[in-house]
């Protein structure tokens, strides 16, 4: 069997930001974002970590409808062959529910689901947060066009070198 954590991270802006130089109380000069910007609308972004290998697949939508989350998980199962069975974590969100019909189309495919309040327990998350550091914070985007290929770019290059998550539990001193 293959453990899939699957989750979206929604409304992500496309925020044209202007720059310019200031002067620090210290007399640095540095480059920072002006207090402005440019909204250009928004992108959601379904997930899947395959928790055995790190690997991610992603498809980025404009709306997040249970049509948009059940196509992703269309192109999800087309990945595996119909007799291997795909196990899928997923939080409570109303997407993630109410889906039996397609459930019924593709008996391989398993849904569990996290406890509310307890999305720690999806390792896309983690994902999730690598991706908002890396390929958002501070980043300017003239159109949704521009951040999507952002996305889709940075998920190309995560890949080849993504390893599995490994949950530590922390030493308490």
């Amino acid at each position: 069997a293959v453990v899939l954590c699957v989750d979206e991270k929604p409304s992500i802006q496309a925020l044209e930001r202007k720059t310019g130089y200031i002067k620090t109380d210290s007399g640095k000069v540095i480059r920072a974002y002006k207090s402005t910007y440019k909204r250009h609308g928004t992108l959601n972004l379904f997930a899947a970590l395959q928790v055995s290998t790190g690997k991610i697949q992603g498809k980025v939508t404009e709306t997040k409808k249970r049509v948009d989350f059940q196509s992703f998980m269309d192109e999800i199962a087309t990945e595996y062959s119909p007799d291997q069975e795909i196990h899928v974590i997923l939080d409570n969100y109303c997407t993630h529910k109410k889906n039996e019909g397609w459930l019924l189309k593709n008996k391989n495919v398993h849904f569990h689901f996290t406890p509310t309040s307890a999305s720690w327990l999806n390792q896309v998350e983690i994902w999730f947060g690598i991706f908002s550091i890396k390929a958002l914070r501070g980043a300017s985007f003239t159109s949704p066009r521009e951040l999507r290929q952002r996305i889709e770019d940075f998920i190309e290059r995560y890949n080849p070198d993504s390893r599995p998550f490994k949950w530590r539990k922390r030493e308490v001193k």
